[in-house]
C-alpha cells in the first residue's frame, strides 16, 4: 500500500503554491544568454546529445566562460528541470555535459519527492518557463538497496531515512516478482512512478515530462517508457 504522504504528493503536489500569485508577476523575465531550446523536444535533444558527448569522453563544457558568468548575474534561463539523486556518481550537469545557467536541478536520495522539491519544480515550469522536466533513475542506487533491504526484512528504518524508504517502498514491492534483477526493475519503476507523479498535477502541466535511467558502467542515458 502507497504511504500516506506519497499518496498525497500524487494527489495534491503544490496545489497550494499554484493558487498563489507567483511574486515575479509582472517581472521582465531574464533572457536567455545563448540559443537555448524553447520547445521540450529540442531541450530533450540537447541533453541527450550532452550525454553522448560525456559518455564517448569528449564533453564540451559549455557556458563555463567569465562572459556567460557576468550575463548570468542579471538572470538566468535554464532549458530543463532535471530531478536527480544525490547519488555522487550521477551530477546533472556533468552527465548531459552543459554548462552554467543550462539546467534547473533538484536531487534527492532516490529521486524522492516532497512540498520543497515539487515547489522548486513549479519555480522552472511557471516563473522560468522551462518545457521539459527530466526525472533521472541510474542503476546501482544506494536508496533503491536500502528500501530493498527493509522490504526483505521489515526491519525499522532510523531516522529521516524512513521517508526516503516509505516513498520508494511500493515500487519495490510491485517489482519484487519480476524475474531478474530485483533492484533495476525497482529503480525503473519508482522512476516512472516520479514521472508519472508529477505529470499528473496540473502546476507542471505546461511542461513535458519524462523519465530515464543513467548507466553508470557506460555513462549513457535511456529513456524509460
Amino acid at each position: 500500500m502507497a504511504s500516506p504522504r506519497r499518496t498525497f504528493l500524487a494527489a495534491t503536489a503544490v496545489g497550494a503554491l499554484a493558487a498563489a500569485p507567483p511574486p515575479t508577476a509582472g517581472v521582465p523575465r531574464p533572457r536567455p544568454v545563448t540559443d537555448r531550446p524553447v520547445t521540450a523536444r529540442a531541450a530533450l535533444d540537447r541533453l541527450l546529445a550532452g550525454n553522448r558527448r560525456f559518455a564517448s569522453g569528449r564533453p564540451r563544457h559549455p557556458h563555463e566562460s567569465a562572459g556567460v558568468r557576468r550575463t548570468l548575474a542579471a538572470g538566468q534561463h535554464p532549458f530543463a528541470v532535471v530531478v536527480g539523486c544525490v547519488d555522487s556518481r550521477v551530477p546533472p550537469e556533468l552527465v548531459f555535459d552543459q554548462g552554467l545557467g543550462d539546467l534547473l536541478c533538484t536531487r534527492t536520495a532516490g529521486e524522492v519527492l516532497d512540498e520543497a522539491v515539487l515547489g522548486s519544480i513549479q519555480y522552472g515550469v511557471e516563473e522560468l518557463r522551462i518545457p521539459l522536466v527530466l526525472v533521472l533513475g541510474h542503476e546501482r542506487c544506494g536508496a533503491i538497496a536500502a528500501t530493498l533491504g527493509h522490504v526483505r526484512s521489515g526491519a525499522h528504518v532510523p531516522g529521516h531515512l524512513e521517508l526516503l524508504v516509505a516513498e520508494i517502498a511500493p515500487a519495490a514491492r510491485r517489482t519484487r516478482a519480476v524475474p531478474g534483477d530485483w533492484a533495476e526493475h525497482a529503480m525503473r519503476a519508482h522512476a516512472a512512478w516520479v514521472r508519472d507523479a508529477i505529470r499528473a498535477d496540473p502546476a507542471f502541466a505546461p511542461a513535458q515530462v519524462d523519465a530515464a535511467r543513467f548507466d553508470l558502467d557506460t555513462g549513457l542515458v535511456s529513456l524509460l517508457p
